[in-house]
C-alpha cells in the first residue's frame, strides 16, 4: 500500500503544478467597458469555448476535480 500511496502523491504533485500553470496562462475575466456596449457578443465572444482559452478553462476544471478526488483519497487511512 505504501507504493500506491507514493504513486498517488507524485500524481497529486504533478496535478498541482500543472493546474497552477494553467491558471496562470488564462486571461483575466474583466471585460472592461466593452461589456456595457455589448462588444462581448462578437464572433470571438460566442465561440470562446472552441478556442485555446476555452480549452484552458476546461482543462482547469478537470484538474480541479482530480485534485479534490486525489486529496480525499490521500486523506483516507488505508
Amino acid at each position: 500500500m505504501a507504493i500506491l500511496r507514493t504513486v498517488l502523491m507524485v500524481l497529486f504533485v504533478i496535478i498541482c503544478v500543472v493546474s497552477v500553470v494553467l491558471v496562470l496562462l488564462q486571461e483575466g475575466k474583466s471585460a472592461g467597458l466593452g461589456a456595457i456596449a455589448g462588444a462581448a457578443e462578437s464572433y470571438w465572444g460566442k465561440n470562446k469555448g472552441r478556442s485555446m482559452e476555452g480549452n484552458l478553462v476546461k482543462g482547469t476544471i478537470v484538474l480541479a476535480v482530480l485534485f479534490f478526488v486525489l486529496a480525499i483519497i490521500l486523506n483516507l487511512n488505508f
